[in-house]
This record gives C-alpha cells, sequence and structure tokens, in this order.
C-alpha cells in the first residue's frame, strides 16, 4: 500500500463537550484534506411541539439544553412576541438582557476555564517553558483555576435567581416581558453581584480594569497589554497561543453573521448583520437550511425555516448527520462571539482577523473580549431598572399567524421560527449556533464551518492529531444538545 494514500481516521466521542459529537477525516501526508462532522443524537423537539399551545413552547424549548435555556426561552418568547404584536415594557426588556447576558457570561468563562485550557495542561506539552504553569492552574479536577472560577460563576448566577426565580429552565421569561418584578433591595443585590464578578474578572482572568480591556484596538496594543499583565488567565492563554501558533490552525471561511444581541429599545448593544470583506445588512429571508447530506427526509431542496420540515430517517443513504445544512443565501457563515465582534466592528477583532483570520486563538480572545464589554453594560442595564413599574405586558394570541426569535446566544446565532393555526402550533423549526458551525455538507458539496477549520490542518501522529482537532472543536464552544431537534 502506498504510505501516502489518504487515511480515514475516526475521532470522538470527545470529553468536555456538551452532548454527543463524532468527527471523520482523512489524511494525506500529515494534512486533514477533507473532515465530515457527525451530531450522532436526534432530539425531536420540534416534533414534541406539533399540535401544542403556542405559550407551551415557552415550557419545552429550555429544555433543550441546561447549560443555555435562557437563549431558548428568549428567542421563544421574541417568537411568540412577534406573532402578538408585542413589544416588551422596558423594565422587562433589560431584565430579560440581565437574565440573557449572565447565562451567555458564564458560559463563556465555562468554556475557557473547564473546557478549553485544560487541553493544555496534557503531557503532550510537558516540554514547553509553560506547561508546569499552566497544568498546576488549569489541569481538569485539580487545576487551582477552578476552585476560583466555580464560586465566582454560581456567585454570578445568583443574579437569574433575583431576575427570574431560578436558573436554568426559568418560566420567568415571557412575550411581553419578565414575570419577576424586583425591590428596591433587590434592585441593590443586582448591582452588587454584578460589581463583585468585575472584581473576580479585573483580579483574576484580566489582572487590569475591564475598560483596559475593551479600550484595545489593535494587535500592537494587545501585545503591550500582555507584557503589562503577565499574570493575568488572559495573558497565560496569549503566550501559550503564540507558542504553539495557535493563529494558524481552524480558520474556516471568515465570512460572519450576526442576529444582534441585547436589545435595548430600537438599539442593540451588539449589532445585526453579516461581515464578507465588508459589513452588510442580515436579509433573514435568505436563511434556508439543506437536508441533502443530514439523516432527514421530506425536502427536496433548500427551504427557509417557515417552510421546513424535520423528519427523521435513519436509512437516508446520502447522510451522514443529524444536523440540517443551514446556509446563508447558500453560503456558509460562522456565528459565535467573534462574528458578533466583526459584524459589530471592534476594531481589535477586525485587525486579529484581517491579519489570520477567524483561528482558534482569535475565536478565544473575542470570547473573553466579550465578557469584558458586557459586565459594564450589565452595570447600566440595573441603573435602568425602574422598581414599581411593570415588567411584562400581556395580549392574546392570535388563531393564525407566523413570527420569528431571532437572538444571540453564548454560541452565536439562535433563531426560532413559528407557524400557528387553529390556535395551535403548526411548525416550529429551530436554528442553534452548533447547527450552523458543525453543519454538514450542503446540495452544492460546500463543508459546514468546522468541517472547513479542520481542513489543511497538519496533524502528524495519531496522538497530536487528537489533540490538535480538539483545540480547533473547542474553540467552537460546541454545545450538541442544541444542534438538532
Amino acid at each position: 500500500m502506498n504510505s501516502n494514500s489518504p487515511t480515514r481516521r475516526v475521532l470522538g466521542p470527545f470529553n468536555r463537550v456538551e452532548g454527543d459529537l463524532e468527527v471523520h477525516v482523512e489524511v494525506e501526508q500529515g494534512l486533514i484534506t477533507k473532515a465530515w462532522v457527525n451530531s450522532p443524537l436526534f432530539r425531536g423537539f420540534e416534533q414534541i411541539l406539533h399540535g401544542k399551545d403556542p405559550l407551551d413552547s415557552l415550557v419545552y424549548t429550555p429544555r433543550i439544553c441546561g447549560i443555555c435555556s435562557v437563549s431558548q426561552s428568549v428567542a421563544a418568547a421574541q417568537a411568540l412576541a412577534e406573532i402578538q404584536g408585542l413589544q416588551p415594557c422596558s423594565n422587562g426588556q433589560i431584565a430579560t438582557n440581565l437574565i440573557l447576558a449572565a447565562e451567555n457570561l458564564a458560559d463563556h468563562l465555562t468554556h475557557f476555564y473547564l473546557f478549553f485550557m485544560p487541553d493544555f495542561a496534557r503531557e503532550t506539552y510537558a516540554n514547553r517553558d509553560w506547561f508546569n504553569k499552566i497544568s498546576e492552574r488549569f489541569k481538569a479536577q485539580t487545576g487551582k483555576a477552578a476552585r476560583q472560577v466555580l464560586p465566582a460563576r454560581a456567585a454570578f448566577l445568583h443574579l437569574t435567581g433575583i431576575l427570574a426565580g431560578k436558573w436554568p429552565h426559568s418560566l420567568a421569561i415571557q412575550p411581553g416581558g419578565t414575570t419577576r418584578p424586583i425591590e428596591t433591595q433587590e434592585k441593590i443585590r443586582l448591582a452588587t453581584t454584578i460589581s463583585t464578578f468585575r472584581h473576580f474578572l479585573q483580579d483574576v482572568v484580566f489582572g487590569c480594569e475591564l475598560e483596559q480591556i475593551t479600550a484595545l484596538q489593535t494587535i500592537d496594543e494587545l501585545n503591550t497589554w500582555q507584557l503589562d499583565h503577565p499574570n493575568s488567565d488572559f495573558a497565560y492563554f496569549l503566550t501559550l497561543a503564540a507558542d504553539l501558533k495557535l493563529s494558524e490552525i481552524g480558520c474556516a471561511s471568515n465570512s460572519f453573521m450576526s442576529y444582534g444581541a441585547y436589545n435595548e429599545g430600537t438599539q442593540q448593544l451588539f449589532k445585526s448583520g453579516i461581515w464578507q470583506q465588508h459589513y452588510q445588512t442580515l436579509n433573514p429571508e435568505q436563511i434556508k437550511e439543506d437536508i441533502s447530506h443530514s439523516w432527514l427526509s421530506g425536502q427536496s431542496e433548500a427551504k427557509h425555516p417557515y417552510q421546513g420540515s424535520t423528519i427523521p430517517n435513519a436509512d437516508e443513504s446520502s447522510g451522514y448527520s443529524w444536523c440540517k445544512a443551514p446556509r446563508l443565501n447558500q453560503q456558509v457563515v460562522e456565528v459565535g462571539a467573534i462574528a458578533r465582534q466583526m459584524v459589530h466592528g471592534h476594531k481589535l477583532i477586525h485587525e486579529l482577523v484581517s491579519q489570520s483570520g477567524a483561528n482558534v486563538q482569535n475565536r478565544i480572545i473575542a470570547r473573553l473580549l466579550e465578557i469584558a464589554l458586557v459586565v459594564p453594560a450589565m452595570e447600566n442595564w440595573v441603573k435602568k431598572l425602574h422598581v414599581k413599574e411593570a415588567f411584562c405586558i400581556t395580549t392574546e394570541m392570535p388563531d393564525n399567524a407566523q413570527g420569528a426569535g431571532m437572538i444571540e446566544a453564548a454560541r452565536g446565532s439562535l433563531g426560532h421560527w413559528v407557524q400557528i393555526k387553529n390556535g395551535r402550533i403548526l411548525n416550529y423549526q429551530i436554528i442553534a449556533p452548533t447547527t450552523w458551525n458543525f453543519s454538514p455538507r450542503d446540495g452544492q458539496d460546500q463543508p459546514g464551518a468546522l468541517e472547513l477549520a479542520l481542513q489543511g490542518t497538519y496533524v502528524g501522529s495519531d496522538e497530536n492529531a487528537s489533540v490538535i482537532i480538539q483545540h480547533i472543536i473547542r474553540s467552537f464552544d460546541p454545545c450538541m444538545v442544541c444542534t438538532v431537534h
């Protein structure tokens, strides 16, 4: 047999990934030439919702996932609000932003400390100068960082308890706002909770004021900051990223999409749009899902979610994943924190992507940057809450209508598309962030974002292949249980 012939490797299941994931790669002369990403678990939530009362979606959809249930609640509530013609009251919108932001930032923190960084404490890197320090701090289960992060994360999520009663799977988020009004002392507790979280971030994650991080606009400024704050966890990451050349692996399409995050009246904290060499407005009608390589049937061509269906067919010969292949105007796009900041126009992320693309290093930088950007916004939102004023408004649900809820979860763009007929759900379609990033090929044989990111990666030996591939996969922060419905 020719030693240069392509070899096929199957990797999975993966630890420290939410849900089930399997990756097939074809390797030729040490390089991944093709990749196929498989979401092997079918969930069926879209089928469960057929025939239900529209408001039942507020009960069912948060249970799609236990770590991003608020995101599902917000998307469902926004879809129903569009159906009802409701604009949530100011307090309700602010409270929703706070609840969603708390979950998103907790997810970012969990990803960095518990999912991503422990990979660098593996013996694979024992010969690196930084290994002992990284291992002591980030090693899975025994690293010192987890003992700091977990209590800080838990204390921060008390905010959700105040505003939503519990986390996860709260029923407080409604089309017209939130059902949990607060008193003056609770507003003070909210401010104190966020302030405590800010101090943790400044002392441990960044080693400086958050505003110093958000003000960074160039790579030179980032490098100077790193030299001035060498003992922060962010600086530790930048050090090993430079040593391992993480900016050279995991580059996907460099096309980005964001639905826009955190509504504030008619404005958004992070604007919606797409970035493909320049900013463009987003046309949701261009979103279609292709099932040509999915274990699904019932569609002969790609369809918009309003016209889409989810009919499982495990015998579909051309399928290799339960995941659909969503495309924007027939193109692959990446979603997530890096996409949000590219679309919104943060100068540091633009320079990083311009220099080296959307890669492992830059996805992590964007995620940590977003934490620093959102916390000050949360502080301002709390100040804008008006005690004793309404947090929720209600109106009748029409018998026949359709509406979409399009929001930004921690991992990227999340959409719920709902059709109601005779007062019951006729069709409910969900496209989650990981559906975008971990999609299979489409009818034009275009690989999904992760499949693209794996192509061209030098993996060498099997042991080396495993850890490099895991860095690329984890840089997207997949939530596989949200991927298939």
